[in-house]
């Protein structure tokens, strides 16, 4: 079935001036990003329908002599670009009209809507307003909202395009309130806030090393001590992990796909200064984990090294990893950081997709 993406014009295509009319051609600017997108959404099959409210056009205030010029300069741009629209349905009414042609209404999409052969679920509207989010809703398909804080051009092409495998939940106890998002697919500056700086400085080597984004935020109750919220960061983002993974078609498992199968991962060997941390991986499904070290100290800033094993043990029950993990060294600090690194760095080859297989004899992991 046909997928297509309905897009808006002003706003979402090309920049919007103060008084909202492209009436000139000095006025004709393109948003940024938005080529590249677009090329990568036509590359993947969608075909492009512009869907825009151009009020009072042909009317005295916007001459319709005005305004066709700007509007195939732009076409044209696109179109040199691979970039090029199947339709543009234009509602010239005001506001206060109230006709249902015009967005949110969906009398432009008679012809659409009247139409099986393509797929709603695979569909979707990009626009600046909630009015565009509105009539996304009214048509049946996803609407991504652009300057919202979330969404710009890049991240609407990499969610349609590329099957991110993305995870976003919240975990709750009397404890802590803990909120876990992963884009496993993405890499991003890592934004954590628990309340312990020396930790948000370790997750922050996770999403980093692991070549992920990442964004974990707790509110704990750190008043009585750090254990509740060090470990229900390990279990929020050891669920929040797996659930991006899917059903792991195509992932290394190990950290290296090139023997998936040979039953033990390939070792991760990390050196800093004088210590030394090596992790071995293996996302199976079964939580197990091992520990070879000891701390020279009983804190680090305000984590106590107690903690970092009991870290590592529980993201794994949740994650449903295997690890094994060793560390030596005489500075305490370089030796919990290093093991956090060397633990990302398993995880970016382990989740990396080589393909589609699922890399397991036993037809499940």
């Amino acid at each position: 079935m046909k997928k297509y993406l309905f897009v808006d014009r002003d706003g979402t295509l090309i920049v919007e001036p103060p008084d909202q009319q492209i009436d000139a051609y000095a006025k004709l600017a393109l948003l940024p990003g938005v080529i590249p997108a677009l090329r990568r959404c036509v590359e993947a099959g969608y075909e492009l329908v512009m869907v825009t409210n151009q009020d009072g056009l042909g009317t005295e205030s916007f001459p319709e002599d005005r305004f066709w010029g700007p509007h195939r300069l732009m076409l044209q741009i696109f179109e040199s670009q691979g970039v090029r629209f199947a339709d543009t349905l234009i509602d010239r009414s005001f506001a206060h009209e109230g006709l249902p042609t015009r967005k949110p209404g969906t009398g432009l999409m008679r012809a659409y809507l009247g139409d099986d052969g393509w797929s709603r679920g695979a569909s979707a509207m990009v626009g600046d307003r909630a009015t565009d989010i509105e009539f996304a809703d009214n048509i049946g398909v996803r609407g991504f909202r652009l300057g919202d804080g979330e969404w710009d051009w890049d991240a609407i092409a990499h969610t349609l395009c590329e099957a991110p495998r993305r995870a976003e939940l919240e975990r709750t106890t009397r404890e802590t309130r803990v909120r876990v998002r992963v884009d496993l697919d993405r890499s991003a500056d890592p934004v954590v806030a628990t309340g312990l700086g020396f930790f948000d400085h370790m997750l922050e080597q996770i999403g980093k090393h692991a070549g992920v984004a990442l964004t974990v935020s707790c509110a704990g109750d750190t008043h009585i001590d750090e254990h509740h919220t060090v470990e229900d960061c390990a279990l929020a983002l050891g669920q929040a992990l797996r659930r991006a993974l899917g059903d792991k078609r195509g992932i290394g498992r190990y950290g290296d796909a090139n023997e998936p199968d040979a039953g033990a991962a390939v070792a991760i060997t990390l050196p800093m200064d004088e210590t030394l941390a090596r992790a071995a991986l293996d996302l199976s499904g079964r939580p197990y984990f091992v520990f070879d070290g000891s701390f020279p100290r009983e804190r680090v800033g305000d984590l106590p090294t107690e903690l970092v094993p009991h870290f590592f043990r529980s993201l794994c029950e949740t994650l449903g990893a295997n690890l094994h993990l060793a560390v030596r060294g005489d500075n305490a600090h370089h030796m919990v950081e290093a093991c956090f690194k060397a633990v990302a760095r398993a995880l970016r080859q382990a989740i990396r997709r080589e393909g589609t297989e699922l890399p397991s004899t036993k037809g499940s992991l």
